[in-house]
């Protein structure tokens, strides 16, 4: 599978502002770390998209990807989170997908 079709279900799950179907997104166990202390498994991803306001939406753009094992798969992203009520936050996203799930997310800011 394609990274594109794993970030493009996170995408919609975000658009959806559907936080079990982003978290279905991700491995029973997998680490994330988002712009809060992280969390381990669906329910950790789950809550954090459940907290993010309806109307968020997210464009992602890849830059690099590593193939590091059969099923696995290093990417990094340049994210633009978008609202409704402020500006856009532009983030860089590090992601381990394994087979078609999400094992590791982390996003980072640049100055």
């Amino acid at each position: 599978m394609a990274v594109e079709e794993v970030l493009d279900r996170w995408k919609a799950g975000i658009a959806a502002h559907a936080p079990e179907a982003v978290a279905a997104n991700f491995t029973e166990d997998a680490i994330f770390q988002g712009l809060k202390p992280y969390g381990v498994g669906r329910a950790a991803v789950a809550a954090y998209y459940d907290s993010q306001p309806a109307g968020m939406t997210v464009e992602y753009e890849v830059l690099e990807t590593r193939k590091l094992a059969e099923d696995l798969v290093l990417v990094y992203s340049k994210v633009d989170f978008s609202f409704v009520d402020r500006p856009t936050l532009t983030l860089y996203l590090s992601v381990l997908v394994k087979g078609d799930l999400i094992a590791h997310y982390q996003v980072s800011r640049l100055a």
